[in-house]
């Protein structure tokens, strides 16, 4: 008997396999997201300081750097001042804080990297937007639509880039997967899961604490994103139906949810006028297993989108740079086709190396328009205020209250 953890929002390093005489730990970011070659910086790179000591960082942005010409790792702050040196070192970081605020008055820090708890990414992206940083925040955006409205009006009024961090939308294999959809036909509907296998994730994790934003359609937010993207569309025009299965812990958090929302897209292949396309979506982080004994680690984040002419689906779409499919059934004869694409994209052209990982195209895209050169995509500002919009019209279908920020809890 074993017991898989695999979790991307724990975002740990290992995937752990526990039997009954042991466990055994296999790879994940530390490996997978390791150097494969260091480049020689610009005299000038742009300095990076890290919001948090998470265990997303080594993926997120610690990885990614260290093969990125133009950016050097400046500084890590945290709420213990031990730990963030102790990441430092780990990390050759070159200077550690205390806490959040000393990193953001630091004039060693050119942009910040925010991987704190949900709850808190709107109240900490607002300052240091206010002190005068640019921001990778980290999904989600901010803890309900009105927060993230507030983070992008900082934004604009400082004069400073904010960018939350979808990474996936940055590789390869999710414009090539566009591409193909584009070719084939009306969208009629779109389906995207995203799952955990009960007991991966702790009781005790963030992901369950309402009061830090916590909730399956919080932390697997990449439903809706991928549902979006696919589509190409804001909001949706309304949510026919939302369904909770609320925590064990707390009946306001969401463990798994399920729903149904309609969005309008327009005209397609030259017809003129509006259409609807329904799209539904399923994230659970208490998957049950297989009669009760398999966890169901097969079921990656997947998005199926049926075209007039074929069944499109891009399996993996969080993670591609691991491994992803792109499946073509065409609707006439019954064939499926498959295509892998790690590198090329007729989006992001012929740049970048199939070792990268999607965080590390995401780096690529955030240092161009920062330095002032056309970004091969871009997760806009407005983009995410759709996001969080969707995300609280289906918590409020599904009769669950709004997530709140951190800020306001503390008012309260």
């Amino acid at each position: 008997m074993y017991k898989v953890v695999f979790s991307e929002a724990e975002r740990g390093s290992k995937v752990r396999l526990s039997y009954t005489n042991g466990t055994l730990d296999l790879p994940l970011a530390e490996e997978w997201y390791g150097q494969n070659s260091v480049p020689t910086k610009t005299s000038d790179p742009l300095r990076i300081g890290i919001l948090s000591s998470a265990m997303i960082n080594a993926a997120g942005i610690i990885r990614p750097a260290q093969t990125h010409g133009e950016v050097v790792l400046s500084a890590i702050a945290s709420r213990d001042l031990k730990t963030a040196q102790s990441q430092a070192k780990k990390y050759n970081i070159a200077h550690a804080f205390g806490s959040y605020d000393e990193l953001l008055d630091s004039p060693l820090v050119d942009f910040v990297y925010i991987s704190l708890p949900n709850g808190q990414h709107g109240e900490w992206a607002i300052k240091a937007l206010e002190k005068g940083k640019h921001v990778l925040l980290e999904k989600a955006f901010t803890a309900n639509e009105a927060e993230a409205r507030r983070v992008v009006e900082t934004a604009q009024r400082t004069g400073k880039v904010v960018m939350e961090a979808f990474h996936w939308q940055c590789h390869p294999a999710a414009h090539a997967f566009k591409d193909v959809v584009s070719k084939h036909g009306r969208i009629l509907r779109t389906h995207a899961i995203m799952t955990s296998p009960v007991g991966s994730i702790p009781a005790s994790d963030i992901r369950w604490q309402f009061d830090l934003a916590g909730g399956a359609l919080m932390d697997m937010t990449y439903v809706l994103s991928s549902t979006r993207f696919a589509l190409d569309a804001g909001a949706p025009v309304r949510v026919n139906s939302a369904h909770a299965r609320p925590s064990p812990w707390d009946a306001r958090v969401d463990e798994a949810m399920d729903a149904t929302l309609v969005y309008r897209k327009g005209s397609a292949e030259g017809a003129e006028g509006e259409y609807d396309v329904e799209a539904t979506v399923y994230a659970d982080m208490r998957r049950a297993n297989v009669a009760g004994l398999v966890p169901r680690v097969w079921e990656l984040p997947t998005i199926e989108v049926e075209t007039e002419r074929a069944v499109v689906t891009l399996y993996n779409f969080m993670m591609p740079h691991l491994y992803h499919y792109i499946a073509i059934k065409d609707k006439a004869t019954g064939e499926t086709r498959y295509e892998k694409h790690y590198k090329y994209s007729g989006k992001t052209g012929a740049h970048g190396e199939e070792y990268w990982s999607t965080y590390r195209w995401q780096l690529e895209v955030f240092v161009d328009r920062l330095r002032g050169r056309e970004p091969a995509h871009w997760v806009t500002n407005q983009s995410s205020i759709d996001q969080m919009k969707s995300i609280d019209m289906v918590y409020q279908a599904a009769g669950l209250p709004l997530r709140p920020a951190t800020r306001d809890v503390v008012k309260q």
